[in-house]
């Protein structure tokens, strides 16, 4: 197991914040990566190219002058999601934008291509693409990915059916290079679990919903807090893949969430233009099985001091037990 060279030393958790759809911004990200964690979004956040160039301006700059006031805890380095789906017909101009500032990460998502993962590191970034399962996964680093990201079941937003357990070993029988775990991660215990499943970071989603500075309705922010894993209803009617969604949030939208038709998987549309598909992103939110853990709605910096705490107090928790305890006497 491995993390990539440009992660050492700059984080104080093992831990992506993921890209999320509409609700990742500037703001977010600056704050994620400040605090120690590598921040993303996705690049069709910024709706039009000229948006995108001010984001990516911003966050390099503003990142850039931290590290100048802060030598002693440089920020981590950030990520650009993009959707490699031909339906977006943004991603060729996009990728110019993001070698324009040398993007340090970029995530692909529904598809992987040689020609996104060669764009990266021409300028020295790296590539990490999100999978579902282990057929994927192979794709993905033959077409030259550095790094993969294992969405199991139970992720926010398109998410996988496989155990954590199950992907991550699958995995790491043939791949040992860069690899993150996606899947009700909400807590420093379970960036510790991840860890010991086999994964080198964590990527964490739904907990960010729920903080000050992302761009999600309030009621999106306290829907998170009010729910529990019970609350998540896995379907693929939104955009035509799988995911996890918010019970009452579909309840809200007039639908029936224990009765909700199988969608066209041929209808996603994840372009730049319209879709019909825009509402449901907008009305029908998603979240992860982690959502038990969220209580408040609280700054970013925050939310990840507290992973930090408990990652510390869980790593203390393994140390003594009584076979840990054996096992360092006997060496």
């Amino acid at each position: 197991m491995s993390l990539p060279l440009m992660l050492e030393g700059r984080l104080a958790l093992p831990m992506i914040a993921s890209p999320l759809f509409i609700i990742s911004n500037p703001e977010l990200v600056i704050a994620q990566c400040k605090a120690g964690v590598v921040g993303s979004f996705p690049a069709l956040n910024a709706r039009t190219e000229s948006l995108l160039d001010e984001w990516l301006d911003r966050i390099t700059t503003e990142l850039a002058d931290h590290d100048a006031r802060h030598p002693e805890r440089p920020a981590a380095p950030f990520a650009v999601n993009q959707i490699v789906h031909k339906s977006n017909d943004r991603l060729e101009r996009d990728l110019e934008l993001c070698a324009k500032y040398r993007v340090p990460i970029t995530i692909t998502s529904l598809g992987a291509r040689e020609d996104v993962n060669r764009s990266a590191h021409a300028y020295g970034g790296i590539v990490l693409h999100d999978v579902i399962d282990n057929t994927f996964a192979k794709k993905a680093i033959g077409k030259g990915a550095d790094g993969l990201i294992a969405v199991a079941t139970g992720a926010g937003g398109h998410a996988g059916r496989l155990s954590p357990f199950a992907l991550l070993h699958e995995i790491r029988e043939w791949f040992d290079g860069p690899l993150a775990l996606s899947g009700a991660i909400a807590s420093g215990d379970a960036i510790l679990a991840a860890q010991a499943a086999g994964a080198d970071l964590a990527y964490v989603g739904s907990a960010f919903i729920a903080t000050t500075e992302a761009n999600a309705d309030e009621r999106y922010k306290q829907m998170i807090v009010d729910s529990s894993a019970s609350d998540i209803v896995y379907s693929n009617l939104f955009t035509g893949v799988h995911g996890n969604y918010l019970r009452q949030s579909i309840a809200n939208a007039g639908l029936d969430p224990d009765a909700l038709p199988q969608s066209d998987p041929s209808t996603m549309n994840f372009g730049s233009g319209g879709s019909s598909k825009a509402k449901a992103w907008r009305d029908i939110w998603g979240a992860g099985q982690g959502v038990g853990a969220i209580k408040r709605v609280v700054p970013t910096a925050e939310l990840i001091a507290r992973f930090a705490d408990e990652y510390r107090a869980a790593r203390q928790r393994v140390l003594n037990t009584p076979d840990t305890r054996r096992q360092r006497a006997a060496a």
